[in-house]
């Protein structure tokens, strides 16, 4: 019977060089060399005013590079980047064995405002320079996201006019009865009805501020009301394929050649006909006047089309009726009849 060496995964004690970690031909190599020689952070840096007192604040530049390196590894929480700059030897070599507090990480992202823009755009340059934009086909396609925000808050003004009313008329019910049973003597319900009342009170009120906030109902594409939402007024609520989110379409602009993300966005809007013509506005600068776009049935309406050849931009875009059309799609409805494979639940044979 053969001998095999077993292997140890028990904690080790051994000296680690950083600079070793992080090997060329890698991402985390390409990002640090990014981030250290060709992007400016002066705007990040001028941010901090301690020169002359303070404790010492973690350099934006190591800030970033372990965000960009937690994303590339699918960590999108702040806690979990701030983890695994404790525990990975990878982001303690990149992040130079700082290990920022989560809460330095979260204020780090939500903060960031329109530098986020600023620093895309020097990426970008940088991948020209590289020749990595061959600028001969353009792909456009979006996902729906959810937000952080209740989908149960969302409705027109004039729904939320009827839900503050509700609970008003609710309070004064609830403050007569209350009355009657004191008047009778029976007040065993008193402290319950009260932390009711100050409740459905403090719910109405935020309606009320919020409706004084927001004195017009948000306006669809074609002038229909679109719903509003108390959280976060810039989502929308929209139907995926896995029931209604309360969330945001965001849409991406592919180069052909490498894929380069060229232009990013996110929309209030599961509606994707509204976005098609303002990313092929907003990629006006990477594009050359025969640099060609191409979209999916979604993105297809006559305005859209008209708009397109306004702008003189190349462009094929499905239409709902091409499955039908093409022979490859003809025996497309044999596969409907087939079970959901992510929510078939039955035995399989």
């Amino acid at each position: 019977m053969p001998r095999f060496k077993t292997p140890d995964y028990g904690l080790k004690l051994i000296p680690v060089d950083f600079a070793q970690q992080v090997l060329p031909g890698t991402f985390e190599f390409a990002l640090c060399h990014l981030v250290d020689n060709d992007l400016d952070l002066s705007a990040l840096r001028a941010r901090y005013a301690n020169d002359a007192g303070g404790a010492p604040a973690f350099d934006p530049a190591v800030l970033l590079k372990i965000v960009l390196l937690g994303y590339s590894r699918g960590l999108i929480g702040s806690r979990a980047i701030a983890t695994a700059c404790r525990h990975n030897v990878l982001f303690m070599a990149v992040s130079g064995d700082s290990a920022p507090h989560f809460t330095t990480v979260a204020h780090f992202i939500s903060h960031l405002g329109d530098e986020a823009r600023a620093l895309f755009t020097q990426v970008l340059l940088v991948c020209d320079r590289q020749g990595l934009i061959g600028r001969e086909l353009f792909a456009i396609d979006g996902v729906k996201l959810p937000s952080n925000a209740s989908k149960a808050k969302s409705g027109t003004r004039a729904d939320f006019e009827r839900e503050a009313a509700k609970m008003e008329a609710a309070v004064q019910r609830m403050i007569t009865e209350q009355k009657a049973r004191d008047a009778a003597g029976c007040d065993h319900e008193a402290a319950r009805a009260q932390r009711t009342r100050e409740r459905l009170s403090r719910e109405a009120a935020k309606i009320r501020d919020w409706l004084a906030r927001n004195p017009q109902d948000r306006q669809g594409a074609r002038g229909a009301v679109r719903l509003s939402n108390r959280t976060d007024n810039d989502s929308a609520k929209m139907a995926t394929a896995k029931g209604v989110v309360q969330g945001y379409t965001g849409v991406a602009t592919v180069d052909a050649a490498h894929q380069i993300v060229v232009d990013a966005q996110a929309h209030g809007t599961g509606s994707e006909q509204e976005l098609l013509l303002p990313v092929i506005d907003a990629s006006s600068a990477q594009r050359r006047p025969d640099t060609a776009i191409c979209a999916d049935a979604g993105y297809h309406s006559e305005k859209n089309l008209a708009g397109l050849e306004r702008r003189n931009v190349p462009a094929w875009v499905c239409d709902n009726g091409y499955r039908q059309r093409d022979p490859r799609y003809a025996e497309q409805a044999r596969h409907k009849a087939k079970p959901d494979a992510l929510w078939d639940k039955s035995e399989k044979a």
